[in-house]
């Protein structure tokens, strides 16, 4: 791969947390409620890990156990797709997985097929990403395919997307196009453009999602989300990473930057089938010590292709 698989993990969620974060210290938008997206994506990922595989069930009681409550709030459509990253993380290279466990995550949290339209766009951006398959020109059709039959209008939205894209519309002329789309679609919509149109340029992609004055915090979550998946770390500048940093000593806990990290490593080594976390028991909440350079690696490979001899 150009990029390994830990580095575009990091680089997926390193990026969500870079676009909240540039949104808010813009003035562009407000603070997620609480960022419950990452406490929620968190819970998902020890899910993941401790199982080995997606559990409903589990993933539930989790959720219920950590009492955390998604309000009736203009961002909790944001904070559902969002905290299906992990699931999309895990699930790259499967797509019927994918496909299924995006939307029971999206079921869990809130009944609405829109959600549910947007977090399988999102997911599926992010494998294509992940697997080295995505192409511009045909990610936006790719997705609506994977979207299948819907009722909501998110495939038109997608549909105008693409042509403006394959006009090459600048970033003007595609936000007065889709200015009369209802808000989730034309934000998740902005948010795709920037991405697209700026495929190979995480600084550039974020800050074009920036300059939106309304629902900003949508669109540079998910496009840093997005371009964080496709450049990985290395293509997210530095002076980025020590601003989120230290930004978060400041107004939030330490632990939780460096914990979300280190769980996409732990992510992913498991995914692997090099992490066996019934070796690990107790330390899962309490530490996350593994990480891959902690693992003796014989071979990486998808799951049931490399099996112990």
């Amino acid at each position: 791969m150009h990029y390994s698989l830990v580095s575009c993990t990091r680089g997926t969620i390193l990026g969500a947390l870079i676009g909240e974060n540039l949104a808010f210290q813009g003035g562009q938008g407000q603070k997620l409620a609480s960022s419950y997206w990452q406490k929620i994506a968190i819970l998902s990922a020890e899910s993941l890990i401790e199982l080995g595989r997606f559990d409903l069930g589990d993933w539930s009681r989790r959720q219920q156990q950590s009492g955390i409550i998604l309000e009736n709030h203009p961002d909790t459509s944001l904070q559902v797709i969002l905290a299906t990253l992990p699931v999309a993380l895990f699930f790259h290279e499967h797509p019927i997985k994918l496909r299924q466990n995006l939307l029971d995550v999206v079921k869990f949290w809130q009944n609405n097929q829109a959600v549910e339209d947007w977090a399988l766009a999102v997911g599926y951006a992010i494998a294509q990403s992940l697997t080295e398959k995505l192409t511009p020109a045909t990610l936006i059709p790719q997705i609506i395919s994977f979207l299948g039959e819907t009722t909501t209008s998110v495939p038109q939205t997608l549909l105008k997307l693409h042509n403006l894209l394959e006009k090459q519309a600048g970033l003007e002329i595609t936000q007065a196009e889709l200015c009369t789309e209802e808000k989730l679609n034309h934000a998740l919509a902005i948010a795709f453009y920037c991405f697209v149109s700026s495929l190979e340029d995480f600084r550039l992609s974020v800050l074009r999602a920036t300059q939106f004055t309304s629902r900003s915090i949508y669109i540079s979550t998910i496009t840093a989300a997005l371009s964080g998946a496709y450049n990985a770390t290395a293509g997210i500048p530095v002076s980025w990473r020590f601003l989120l940093i230290n930004n978060r000593r400041a107004q939030w806990q330490p632990k939780d930057f460096s914990e979300m990290l280190k769980l996409a490593d732990t992510l992913v080594a498991t995914w692997s089938g090099v992490y066996d976390s019934t070796l690990h028991q107790g330390e899962v909440r309490a530490e996350w010590p593994i990480t891959l350079s902690d693992v003796p690696l014989e071979a990486i490979a998808a799951p049931r292709v490399i099996r112990l001899r």
